[in-house]
């Protein structure tokens, strides 16, 4: 594990410590889970842009043709 100096504005630290006793967590671990999930979410938007790049509209248009037609009404489960 490693260990990092963060400076915050106090105003910043003040609201971290007020989170972290109201969720019975220490600050670290605060800012390690709310780290923890923008890393999350970055990745996430990364991963979701290099996985539509490779996407096909042709060969997604193709595989809906086999299921249905487009202008089918919905199945009786589905509708609203």
């Amino acid at each position: 594990m490693s260990t990092i100096s963060l400076r915050l504005p106090d105003s910043l630290h003040e609201q971290a410590r007020q989170l972290a006793k109201s969720d019975r967590v220490s600050i670290n671990q605060l800012i390690t889970t709310a780290l923890a999930e923008k890393v999350s979410a970055l990745l996430t938007v990364e991963y979701l842009a290099e996985r539509a790049a490779r996407g096909d509209r042709a060969r997604f248009d193709a595989v809906l043709d086999k299921v249905r037609t487009r202008n089918a009404p919905p199945d009786p489960d589905d509708a609203l």
